[in-house]
């Protein structure tokens, strides 16, 4: 499986709907961990993500554990951003086959699987800054990662 973007137990309906859009613009997977703090098919999730639904790419697991499994068996790269890294994003070398994991806004992902990702990374901030939305975050890693390993659509269809 190419790049995809994994959203762990997301929060809010309209950033998975903006980040779902962004997949089916950019042709990258999502990947969502539940169990979400909505129902999917929540009409805000269709809103942020307008007509692009349908031409996005999503996976559903039930739980953490069936997404570990299943990268597991792809023998797939995990990269954890958050706030708690060193590493800024733009000094790692991705992977075509990478998986962006991406935490809960209201707690990011518990310390077993902050011990379980490959990489650890953050998305650099002025001082005094928390976090930036999810969303942008997303499109800021999935840039940089499509940015390196080559923007080739032909196989993303």
């Amino acid at each position: 499986m190419p790049l995809s973007i994994a959203l762990y137990q997301p929060d809010i309906a309209g950033n998975t709907g903006t980040i779902l859009r962004l997949g089916a613009c950019l042709g990258v997977t999502v990947e969502v961990i539940e169990p979400a703090g909505f129902d999917l098919s929540d009409r805000a999730l269709k809103r942020a993500g307008m007509d692009y639904l349908d031409r996005a790419r999503i996976v559903r697991h039930v739980d953490f554990s069936a997404f570990e499994a299943a990268r597991r068996k792809a023998e797939r790269r995990l990269i954890l951003f958050t706030t708690k890294a060193e590493t800024p994003y733009t000094a790692v070398t991705f992977r075509p086959d990478d998986v962006l994991l991406f935490g809960r806004e209201s707690a990011g992902v518990p310390d077993d699987v902050h011990a379980i990702a490959d990489l650890r990374v953050t998305i650099p901030m002025a001082p005094g800054a928390r976090s930036i939305n999810l969303a942008v975050s997303a499109a800021m890693a999935a840039g940089e990662a499509m940015r390196q390993v080559g923007w080739d659509f032909s196989e993303r269809g």
